[in-house]
């Protein structure tokens, strides 16, 4: 190492940044090298953070902000200034809408440099302030530490979301004191003496209560307690959406989800309760069908959530419990209710409900071509307890939301925001994260080809997850609402794919292409063969009928 970056007394900046992240509890960060943060990548040398070298700024930025999702430290990515920023936008907005704690840090052009249109020269804040908790500039080499300890406490403060860091190369490369500035503590709220009368209350008065589980603020055991208690009671509580396994898919008590293209039962829950909880997470745009349901103020509704300002949240609020959610949850269990009939017999009509939706289809096959229906009901009965899903945006994920059992918190880790590219980049951090488990993603055939090449980071960095490319050529999504509002003119919205099977073999996995649905039961066997005794990732290639649905 020269004494450009170390000597006895002093580091270099970008040196200090690593040691900061390091301090942090930060294992793994996700980038794109680039010429404006060289002394940070060789800080990252001797470091034992693993830099996990992507293909694509917006795969990184989705990685990272998937990681912000798996884990109780921020998710980290690092890029490059002007294109490299402008690629990483679209993970920005995926944790912002989502919630996920994240930094992304930006090499940027000298500091001598700025206001001359320099190669790649663009304003941090002016770009990035709409959409972040903030925006920082290292202006100054002695604040390398201090900044990075308050982007981190930042982007895990309140709300979580996403905080951008913008480094100068020239800046960076100084020598400062190697002292690191400490860790800052967040706040997590809690019910109050208030709160906690008024919420039994409530809770006594009511014939048909409702929790509804969202966010990514908790941890497995605040998800676990929540559980117990809930079963406890036979109260019944379904997942916002794309949010599944908060509470079990197999508990008693979980009784479905709610979001775009939620199934009629939980659809009709909304009216029909007489409270809900909603705890990390407030009655937003998805959840009440555009503004539209539980708006009469007459509703009881108990929103739990650390942001104050309840961003996002629309109709009534009978109270707010300012908390995280596993806070909250302490001091929830510590309520013991006598359990009302009315209680179980609503849970258990609920849970009927849903166990009836989500019963597998055959696993035989039918005559034909390829079933979606037919790959789900092999897949399922062959996962492990623990498996994970990670999804992107589309039709395709519906079949996920319907039969994946997701059996503990971030066993679905998705972007909520409608982003799609996310499934391959979130399945390879996903599979990094959780080396050995299950990992699954469904990602359609436009989707897919956004950021599909982030296989080649699966292969370097050997990640193994399974994805299944649903083809059927087409936006499926947007024919949907095409169909509905614009019928029978089908308009920019069909696909001619490639062949899926064979890009998973080039990237170094293993590609199986399915046409017939005779065909699935061995495609699925072959390709968990290939990950479990190859250590490779594959890849299932699914031709499918349009307009066919998950439900």
């Amino acid at each position: 190492m020269s004494t450009e970056q170390t000597t006895a007394t002093t580091k270099s900046a970008g040196h200090v940044i690593v040691d900061t992240l390091e301090a942090h509890g930060v294992k793994r960060i996700y980038s794109i090298p680039g010429e404006s943060y060289l002394d940070v990548l060789d800080g990252l040398h001797h470091s034992s953070i693993e830099n996990v070298i992507c293909r694509h700024e917006g795969g990184a930025a989705y990685m990272a902000e998937a990681d912000g999702k798996m884990n109780s430290v921020p998710g980290i990515a690092m890029v490059t200034r002007g294109p490299g920023a402008a690629n990483a936008h679209v993970g920005l907005h995926t944790a912002w809408q989502d919630s996920t704690a994240m930094v992304l840090f930006v090499g940027l052009i000298p500091f001598e440099h700025r206001g001359k249109e320099a190669f790649q020269e663009f304003d941090p804040q002016m770009w990035f302030e709409s959409g972040a908790k903030r925006v920082m500039t290292l202006d100054h080499a002695s604040r390398a530490s201090e900044i990075v300890a308050e982007a981190m406490f930042a982007a895990t403060s309140g709300r979580p979301g996403p905080v951008i860091v913008g480094l100068h190369e020239d800046i960076i490369k100084e020598q400062i004191s190697p002292e690191l500035h400490p860790n800052i503590p967040v706040a997590t709220g809690g019910m109050t003496v208030e709160d906690w009368k008024a919420l039994n209350e409530a809770l006594q008065g009511s014939d048909k209560p409702l929790f509804i589980t969202g966010g990514n603020d908790w941890t497995t055991e605040g998800a676990e307690a929540l559980t117990t208690w809930l079963e406890e009671h036979n109260i019944p509580a379904a997942a916002e959406w794309r949010t599944e396994g908060t509470v079990p898919f197999t508990s008693p008590s979980y009784v479905g989800p709610i979001g775009y293209g939620r199934p009629k039962p939980t659809y009709d829950l909304l009216e029909e309760t007489d409270l809900i909880v909603f705890v990390g997470t407030v009655p937003g745009d998805v959840v009440t069908d555009g503004f539209t349901i539980r708006q009469n103020w007459d509703k009881k509704n108990f929103l739990v959530t650390i942001d104050p300002s309840l961003r996002g949240r629309s109709g009534p609020v009978s109270h707010q419990i300012v908390a995280k959610p596993d806070v909250f949850v302490r001091d929830l269990v510590r309520m013991d209710l006598a359990v009302k009939d009315s209680w179980k017999e609503w849970t258990s009509r609920m849970r009927g409900e849903q166990e009836k939706f989500a019963a597998l289809p055959s696993a035989e096959p039918a005559e034909g071509q390829a079933r979606m229906d037919t790959l789900m009901a092999n897949l399922v009965q062959s996962l492990p307890e623990d498996a994970m899903i990670t999804l992107g945006a589309g039709e395709h994920t519906n079949w996920a939301h319907r039969y994946f059992p997701t059996n503990s918190y971030a066993a679905m880790v998705s972007a909520r925001n409608g982003s799609m590219g996310y499934s391959v980049p979130s399945a390879v951090a996903a599979s990094l994260n959780h080396p050995g488990r299950r990992v699954v993603t469904i990602a359609g055939d436009g989707e897919f080809l956004m950021n599909g090449q982030e296989l080649a980071t699966a292969a370097q960095y050997g990640a193994t997850p399974l994805v299944v490319v649903m083809d059927n050529q087409e936006y499926g999504t947007i024919r949907t609402h095409q169909e509905r509002d614009y019928p029978n003119r089908v308009s920019g919205t069909q696909l001619k794919n490639p062949d899926f099977a064979k890009m998973a073999e080039a990237f170094g996995g293993f590609g199986v292409r399915v046409e017939k649905d005779s065909d699935v039961p061995a495609a699925v066997e072959a390709a968990l063969k290939a990950i479990d005794e190859d250590g490779t990732f594959a890849l299932i290639h699914l031709i499918v009928d349009q307009r066919v649905k998950a439900y």
